[in-house]
Formats: C-alpha cells, structure tokens, sequence
C-alpha cells in the first residue's frame, strides 16, 4: 500500500485537505462520514419520527471537501438542496472509543455544507439503493478552515443558521442535536477504525431548500465560524 512516487503505475492524487485557520498548516483528510436526521425538525421535514428512528451515516469522498468559496452546480440533477452542518475534525481515533474519552479525539470544528442531489438521492430512496449519487459529487461538501478544539471549546450548544441571498432559510441550535458530538464519535468507532484525519459532518437543522446558479450561501455557526459559498 506504499511505495515511492516512482513505484506508482499512475501519478497519485494529491491528498485532500483542509486548512487550519490561522496557520498555514492543512489537516490531511482520511474518511468523510455523514450523520442523517440529527435533528429532530429535519427529521419531520424529511418524512421521519425522530422518536422512532435513530440518526445513521453515510460517507462523502474525501475530496468532496471544498474551501474555494464556490460551488459548482452539478450536472444530472434539476434539485439541489443546501444543508448546513457543523464540521468535527479528529486526530485521533480507535474502535469501540468510550462516550466520555470521545471529545479527546477531536483537533477541531468547522462549518460545512453538505450539498444534495435531492432528485437523484429520491430516486435511489424509492428504489432501496446507495445514496452516493445524490450525496458524494465534486465539491458537494463546502468548508471552512478548520478552528482548533483548544481555541473553541466543545460547542454543544449555539446558532447554527444558513441564509440564501439574504434570507433565513435555516435555522437551529447545537443543542437540538439527537446525537451529540461525543455520541456520535463513540458509536461510528464501534462501527468503523476511526482515524486521524477523519470527518464527521454533524446533520442539519430544519429548513432545507433547493439552490440556484447566483445564488450566495452563507452560513453560520456559534463559536465556530461563517462561510460564504456562492452557487456557479
């Protein structure tokens, strides 16, 4: 699994990364998991009893991840829907990591989007298939740099808002999260080994909606940080 640039039969991909603000230092990204319907009125919104069904993952690619400020509207879909989401970077990891040791995992936080293929995420829905289609596309995950845990803290609880041109569009508080932080680390480590590097996106308040070529994103989130995307 390693070798030299030369041993290669292909140039390698370079590795994706993150920038840390405030430094010219990057956070090499490993593994990009996703947590659905982590809040309860998104999980109304999406057709779903949060009491009933617990929250669960998904994965993005590592080079979804995207700090250019632009979004590029991607092709085969008409309905592309904005989340806002809290960015949870770890330098460390395990498996079976217990709830109380899981904050020490973290390095730091962010703010994100996590960008949808609405229609073609549906289509897979109805057809009990992968969601990748509608999840995992080029530059489908906008970000900040990162903001090291020693400046911020654990924000377990603040604003988490996105607004679409000027507009509210999405609104809620870290607070409302089914799963917190630490929750969510200790249970993806009984699933999978996490490792440094790795990338939790956090779920999404109520309040999503479809974008638009023009349109500018711009998010927010206590303590952590604003991102501006603009949808080209």
């Amino acid at each position: 699994m390693h070798g030299t640039t030369s041993s290669y039969v292909i140039e390698p991909s370079a590795i994706p990364s993150i920038p840390v603000a405030g430094t010219d230092k990057m956070f090499p990204v490993h593994r990009v998991y996703c947590v659905g319907r982590n809040y309860a009125a998104h999980a109304v919104e999406m057709g779903h009893d949060p009491d009933k069904e617990p929250p669960f993952f998904f994965q993005k690619n590592p080079d979804n991840l995207d700090t250019t400020g632009e979004f590029p509207y991607p092709p085969a879909s008409n309905d592309v829907h904005h989340e806002i989401e809290m960015v949870v970077a770890l330098k460390s990891g395990g498996t079976d990591i217990p709830v109380e040791k899981a904050l020490d995992c973290v390095f730091g936080y962010g703010v994100g989007l996590d960008m949808t293929r609405r229609d073609l995420q549906g289509k897979a829905k109805d057809m009990g298939r992968p969601w990748e289609v509608g999840k995992a596309f080029e530059a489908s995950a906008p970000c900040t740099p990162l903001v090291p845990a020693s400046s911020t803290g654990y924000p377990s609880q603040g604003a988490i808002w996105l607004d679409v041109n000027g507009q509210r569009k999405q609104t809620g508080d870290l607070n409302q999260m089914i799963w917190k932080v630490p929750e969510m680390i200790s249970y993806l480590s009984g699933l999978f080994t996490l490792k440094p590097g790795d990338i939790i996106l956090s779920g999404t308040p109520a309040g999503v909606g479809a974008v638009v070529r023009g349109d500018v994103l711009r998010g927010h989130i206590d303590g952590v940080g604003d991102l501006e995307v603009r949808v080209v």
